[in-house]
């Protein structure tokens, strides 16, 4: 088989002329572009591995897969939507059976590296609301698994053990109070935990315009934050145009939140194209735009953290145009890129939320019709 190759443009301050990278594999490569003076290995780059995940058990199918991260053992959890399957995908699960496939898979899933399915468990239980839509999935190394939902009074926060047994919960599955209520989340999408400081921190949402921080432990607030660390204000925006000047506030849905070691919080402001970078009391530190002219659902979805001592590199999804950049994670430079729109192994459908694992293996989750996920292995000497 003919290995399908991306390639990316290599250039630097003092380089004039192109020069390709491809690596060969049996599997797709992601050769990205270099824009300094350094050798290529230094760069992440990738190829899909199209074994992963192994066929599920059960007759089993995921769904949407609202959120997807890796816990401190290197295994990885994924929260997908029952709920999205349509007629002919859960055709077993109907009554009468439509079809001999499939049933859906529980919401929560634990593999390992290798694709192997260690357990799965989720939703609705005794002393608990299940969330309407689920999004969002973080495990603590403490061994607790949190997750989140975006439907429309899915405005809480869940915590539960790794087995899935319901611990507590930060707000509740009611209406939404606004983005100054510190009671109340509104439609959280993803969360992040500073173990040092036992807290933890929400991107909230596709409801609220801000970042919130509660005690991980009791729930207690601590502080939250708009757009350039202003107050959030949830007056009706303008639909985003990238020839109007910059919004002062973070546009529906505040998408990600991703702590690095040196205590920078990165913020996904999806629609608006853009990351912003603060301090952990909410001090706005800098900013930076991505494919600024993409309009739709906006092109910063997700960040992962590069995994090496200084976590030199950022990745960043891209929903709308269907791709990871690589930044340089001191000034947001992009030096690769892999991916596009398309169905076949290592490309993306609405790629909605992404993982990196202490080995530089990225995994990717898909929305939409895309309802997968995917693992691309680290080629490069990227984690020196």
């Amino acid at each position: 088989m003919t290995p399908m190759l991306y390639h990316g443009r290599f250039a630097a301050a003092r380089l004039c002329k192109i020069v390709s990278l491809v690596v060969t594999s049996a599997v797709l490569i992601a050769a990205p572009a270099l824009t300094r003076t350094a050798v290529a290995g230094e760069i992440p780059t990738f190829a899909v591995d199209a074994s992963w995940p192994k066929p599920l058990p059960n007759n089993w199918i995921l769904g949407q897969v609202g959120g997807i991260t890796v816990d401190w053992q290197g295994h990885i959890w994924v929260i997908h939507r029952p709920r999205s399957l349509t007629d002919d995908e859960k055709g077993a699960a109907l009554t009468p059976p439509r079809s001999k496939c499939c049933v859906s898979a529980p919401p929560v899933l634990e593999f390992d590296t290798d694709g192997n399915l260690l357990r799965s468990w989720g939703g609705p239980g005794e002393g608990y609301e299940w969330v309407g839509r689920e999004h969002g999935i973080e495990v603590d190394e403490r061994g607790f698994v949190w997750i989140g939902g975006n439907a429309d009074n899915d405005n809480a926060i869940l915590k539960f053990t790794l087995d899935g047994k319901f611990v507590s919960q930060i707000g509740q599955i009611a209406p939404s109070k606004g983005s100054n209520d510190t009671t109340q989340l509104g439609k959280p999408a993803e969360t992040a935990i500073d173990k040092e400081a036992n807290e933890i921190y929400v991107a909230d949402g596709y409801g609220n315009h801000r970042v919130i921080v509660f005690d991980s432990t009791t729930g207690a607030y601590k502080r939250h934050w708009g757009a350039y660390g202003n107050k959030p204000d949830d007056a009706k925006q303008p639909p985003y145009d990238p020839k109007a000047p910059v919004s002062q506030q973070f546009a529906n849905p505040v998408h990600c939140v991703k702590i690095a070691n040196d205590g920078l919080v990165y913020v996904c402001d999806r629609i608006n194209d853009r990351i912003q970078v603060f301090k952990k009391d909410g001090t706005f530190v800098k900013e930076w735009f991505f494919e600024k002219n993409t309009l739709g659902n906006g092109a910063v979805w997700d960040i992962a953290i590069w995994p090496d001592p200084k976590q030199t590199y950022l990745l960043s999804a891209d929903g709308e145009n269907n791709e990871i950049r690589v930044l340089k994670r001191d000034d947001g430079t992009v030096v690769g890129s892999f991916g596009r729109n398309g169905r076949n192994a290592g490309q993306f459908h609405w790629i909605h939320a992404m993982a990196v694992d202490a080995r530089g293996n990225v995994y990717t989750a898909e929305v939409d019709t895309g309802k997968r996920i995917q693992k691309f292995r680290l080629t490069s000497d990227a984690l020196r």
